[in-house]
């Protein structure tokens, strides 16, 4: 744990930034994404979503398309260019607009433009009793564009470059500290892109969500090559960089917490501990052997490798749902909350509260990956 002074944080609530990626597209890793978070906060721990991702699958999933639009809406002129829009608004305008919910590149802007940092932190989107959201945009290909252009510069201890290398998890120090949450989690694309290099590199910890089929196995290769490289890169950084510089990054590069695999089709009639089809639980034991020859060992040296052979939460939410998930996107709900809304359409309602059951199970099932996931966070420190 750093101190203020040392460009990280001494914090009461000792925020720790988690990253759910894979390299795979379909995954469900945004429906994980969402449904852990209100786990998080189900279970007392106050969580903030940072959608991270420039497809804006987590916002969409979070917030009506009118808010989203009416959020983004407000933005574009300063996206285009925020030293000048800034200079057009009012000081009352300007006020007005950074005191409501703004998307994560707004917030990261000025950096990305090299002007100075609006001091105000603008409220999240409140989501639910203890969980809030910053929300995506879909230009955040942008920043990801300015941040390649000035990787080069962090070995030479540029002040902008270093800024911006480092300015999301800056952010979710900020907002941690601003609001006492005990995990930020982001959600990122399925790039190994610059981007998802600073994101992933910087966060206290990391899983994989997988399917259990091949393409899984060649992401987590594809992932564990791209993290040696990127653990190269920052360890050369480290060395090259002066004290005061180099504490504007965090002490540790990331941490594997594990992976999970998600959203199977439930085989009962198999013989195997996980119930899968036969063809997809052969793809599933395969996957820790292929963490184990792909992933860095010092990126998964906090957990033992009887911890790391093991799907975090085991088979908590490991099937397929089904159609429940579709029905949480159109509510905006986790799919154990759907019964009990009062906005559920007449159409829907019907089906929905006469599967109550159903639905209402799958709480057990993410909190259960919840406990498992804080306990490998635990075992890091």
């Amino acid at each position: 744990m750093f101190s203020e002074n040392q460009g990280c944080y001494t914090s009461p609530n000792r925020m720790k930034l988690i990253s759910i990626f894979n390299n795979k597209g379909g995954v469900g890793k945004t429906t994980l994404t969402f449904h852990i978070a209100h786990a998080l906060a189900e279970m007392g721990h106050k969580t903030l979503l940072i959608d991270l991702d420039p497809q804006c699958n987590l916002t969409i999933q979070a917030l009506p398309e009118e808010i989203i639009h009416s959020i983004w809406e407000r933005e574009d002129d300063f996206i285009d260019d925020f030293k000048t829009a800034r200079s057009k608004a009012t000081t009352a305008e300007f006020s007005a607009l950074i005191s409501s919910t703004r998307t994560i590149h707004f917030l990261i802007k000025p950096t990305e433009d090299g002007v100075t940092d609006v001091e105000f932190l603008s409220p999240p989107a409140v989501l639910a009793p203890n969980l809030d959201l910053i929300p995506g945009r879909l230009s955040m290909h942008l920043f990801e564009d300015k941040l390649s252009r000035r990787w080069s510069d962090v070995y030479q201890g540029d002040p902008l470059a270093i800024r911006t290398a480092t300015r999301v998890r800056e952010v979710a120090r900020q907002y941690a500290d601003a609001h006492t949450y005990d995990y930020v989690i982001v959600d990122t694309s399925p790039s190994l892109g610059m981007l998802n290099k600073v994101i992933i590199s910087t966060a206290d910890g990391f899983l994989i969500p997988c399917m259990p089929d091949l393409f899984s196995l060649y992401g987590i290769r594809n992932i564990g090559q791209a993290l040696g490289i990127w653990k190269r890169e920052f360890d050369t950084i480290y060395q090259l960089l002066s004290e005061g510089k180099r504490a504007s990054f965090p002490a540790h590069f990331v941490q594997l917490l594990g992976f999970t695999i998600y959203n199977a089709r439930k085989y009962s009639g198999e013989r195997n501990p996980w119930d899968l089809a036969a063809g997809h639980y052969n793809y599933a034991c395969q996957i820790p052997e292929a963490i184990t020859r792909f992933i860095p060992e010092r990126i998964r040296a906090g957990l033992s490798a009887e911890v790391m052979s093991r799907p975090i939460g085991e088979t908590a939410v490991m099937h397929s749902h089904n159609t429940l998930p579709s029905m949480g996107q159109k509510y905006h709900l986790p799919i154990w909350r759907l019964p009990g809304s009062d906005a559920l359409e007449s159409e829907d309602a019907m089906t929905i509260r006469g599967n109550r059951q159903n639905y209402e199970a799958t709480r057990a099932g993410y909190h259960a990956f919840v406990s498992d996931m804080l306990s490998r966070m635990e075992s890091l420190e």
